[in-house]
């Protein structure tokens, strides 16, 4: 039996008594509030190269989608990162209906979904494992999703959830995937803050870094990802959980004095 989940008693008002970090006062996500943000003129652009990216697997681990990386070959760095970061996965949080499922808010309103991008400061750490319970151990691109016209880098991910149905359902992805392809036009603009991971151990050491621009994806798209499941092959969901992966987010979290700076003047 899972140990935390998104619903009742092991929904996120009770992960902190399994996982105390989760009522840390650096945790994530928040509510960007935009006149509360505060111009940094020094974040210029992020160097991003996925250019060598070998994205190995996706699989469904019965909360969302992950595409695991073997991290030689990718870098983040720069904008608010004073180290480089080797990319370790990316997956997503979404809503089980239009209007709701992104983990950060902008003013209060979320978006359909949201993608998460986790990287690990090679500079201070050896791996991933070094990296994950440490200050300054991670950085996690965040691009939020909405419903609109299709999307042709999402396509090739689609594809690839349709042989991820049930939980633990694991795929190779022997010709690779870059995800650049799943990013806003726009990576000039975007927020960043110090928070936490958003799911449990809830472990403070993430620099979020949030792409203003969000990018659209057709209701096909993101049905393709309600459509997943939150069981094995051949089994069924746990007692009060729901059927299908949707609504795999946290509420957003109090800010307790933490400054959010944007990249842009508004």
């Amino acid at each position: 039996m899972a140990q935390w989940g998104y619903t009742g008693d092991k929904g996120p008002d009770h992960w902190c008594e399994k996982f105390p970090d989760a009522k840390g006062k650096r945790q994530s996500p928040i509510d960007i509030v935009t006149t509360d943000t505060k111009v940094d003129a020094s974040l210029g652009p992020l160097n991003i190269d996925y250019s060598s990216a070998r994205c190995t697997e996706i699989f469904n681990n019965g909360f969302t989608f992950q595409v695991n990386a073997e991290s030689g070959g990718t870098n983040l760095s720069g904008g608010p990162l004073s180290n480089n970061h080797r990319l370790a996965q990316f997956h997503c949080h979404w809503g089980s209906k239009d209007g709701q499922g992104s983990e950060h808010t902008v003013n209060g309103a979320p978006y359909d979904a949201e993608l998460h991008l986790v990287h690990w400061n090679s500079d201070l750490f050896q791996s991933v494992g070094d990296a994950l319970p440490k200050d300054k151990g991670l950085a996690v691109l965040t691009a939020f999703l909405k419903v609109g016209k299709e999307n042709a880098g999402w396509s090739k991910l689609v594809a690839l959830l349709n042989k991820v149905k049930c939980k633990d359902d694991k795929c190779c992805l022997e010709a690779g995937f870059d995800p650049t392809v799943l990013l806003p036009e726009n990576k000039k603009d975007y927020w960043t803050y110090e928070g936490s991971l958003t799911t449990p151990p809830c472990y403070e050491s993430a620099r979020f870094i949030i792409y203003r621009e969000p990018v659209e994806i057709s209701a096909q798209q993101i049905k393709t990802l309600r459509d997943l499941l939150s069981y094995k092959q051949g089994g069924q969901a746990e007692c009060g959980c729901p059927e299908h992966l949707g609504d795999n987010y946290r509420p957003t979290m109090p800010l307790n004095g933490r400054v959010v700076t944007a990249s842009f003047q508004a």
